[in-house]
């Protein structure tokens, strides 16, 4: 029989899942901008996102995603 030498497969260390806490700070913006937040669908998760810049972790759940636009809303 013949075998055919294949590279050895390199393994990469899991990814640590992220918690389910609140979202990463807002970046600073300057006074007076306007805070307007929107949700992004892609596939099957959901994300908050904002005019500023500032995006929130993806969630499966719509009203998760909303509830993080409002909470950059109003800590902004």
């Amino acid at each position: 029989m013949h075998q055919e030498a294949f590279p050895p497969v390199r393994r990469t260390p899991a990814r640590t899942a992220r918690p389910d806490g609140p979202a990463a700070p807002p970046p600073t913006v300057p006074a007076g901008q306007d805070h307007t937040t929107s949700t992004t669908e892609r596939g099957s998760f959901c994300l908050a996102r904002c005019t500023c810049g500032w995006s929130g972790p993806a969630r499966r759940s719509r009203d998760l995603a909303r509830t993080d636009a409002e909470r950059h809303r109003t800590a902004a």
